[in-house]
């Protein structure tokens, strides 16, 4: 079993940045790929990047790449999702979660999840 627990979210104005942390714990961490979603109100989960178990290879949405990074700190359990130039489309609740095996979008293919964190950006 894996716990997640998101934080970091909160209220930013368009343009700024946030960076919100997963903190993992139960089974070795380091086997897991991580990946981030989010979902809009009134809308479906989606997926907005994910990080390799190695930390060698990540991949994001094409609305949020060259905004946002993923990185991950093997010592601490950590994943991160570093938001910059944000706008008031990525207004939503994002989640944290992993997966053994490959990298991939597909939300059901990942076994647990945080609770979320709530980002509001004001335009």
């Amino acid at each position: 079993q894996v716990q997640l627990v998101e934080s970091g979210g909160g209220l930013v104005q368009a343009g700024g940045s946030l960076r919100l942390s997963c903190a993992a714990s139960g089974r070795t961490f380091s086997s897991y790929v991580m990946g981030w979603f989010r979902q809009a109100p009134g809308k479906e989960r989606e997926f907005v990047g994910a990080i390799t178990w190695s930390g060698g290879g990540t991949q994001y949405a094409d609305s949020v790449k060259g905004r946002f990074t993923i990185s991950r700190d093997y010592a601490k359990n950590m994943v991160y999702l570093q938001m910059n130039s944000l706008k008031a489309e990525d207004t939503a609740v994002y989640y944290c979660a992993a997966r053994q095996g490959r990298l991939t979008v597909v939300q059901r293919a990942y076994d647990y999840w945080g609770q979320g964190t709530q980002v509001t950006v004001s335009s």
